[in-house]
């Protein structure tokens, strides 16, 4: 496995090893005890969730606060997408920075998103089948969303027709809005 440091410490792409054949292609997507040792720490994931989106929906940005946070394994597996993570670390030097990078079913890429950080996506194909493994249940009332067109933040999102969003997350906060969440 290949894993590339991102310019925002400990979030991290890995690119598996992938055997290809005229059957198709051989894969190992995750194995608990290599992933902890790439992170140097240790770590349980206690739910998979998966996603299908179609063009244009754009999911996020999505965190829970402490001491729900969430750690996530994400990675695509049916089209393309373009994932973003969010430093909400606030003793980290890149405390509210970005990356972005696209996740496809073809380059096999995952990204390692530790506790700490915003997540979404948006939708670059037809459609899209996104997985996530988490280090913490879902917890409702500690979920928050930040706004995906956050000025502070900048992101800069793959120019598509219609860009499709939840009221949820249309109505989720800006950056300066919510400096008491922040890890």
């Amino acid at each position: 496995m290949n894993v590339i440091q991102t310019p925002i410490k400990d979030l991290l792409i890995l690119e598996p090893n992938i055997y290809k054949d005229e059957r198709g292609f051989f894969f190992e997507s995750y194995n608990h005890e290599k992933f902890e040792s790439i992170i140097e720490r240790k770590i349980q994931f206690v739910q998979d969730n998966h996603s299908k989106s179609s063009l244009g929906v754009l999911r996020g940005m999505h965190y829970q606060t402490s001491p729900y946070a969430q750690g996530k394994l994400v990675r695509c597996v049916t089209g393309e997408v373009y994932d973003v993570a969010i430093d909400l670390r606030k003793n980290s030097p890149t405390f509210k920075k970005h990356f972005g990078i696209i996740l496809s079913a073809t380059n096999f890429r995952q990204m390692w998103i530790p506790e700490g950080f915003a997540h979404g996506f948006m939708v670059m194909s037809e459609t899209a089948e996104f997985l996530y493994k988490t280090t913490n249940y879902y917890h409702p009332s500690s979920e928050r969303c930040l706004r995906w067109d956050d000025p502070d933040i900048n992101i800069r999102w793959p120019e598509v027709n219609e860009v499709i969003i939840s009221e949820k997350d249309k109505n989720g906060k800006f950056l300066a809005e919510i400096n008491d969440d922040f890890s």
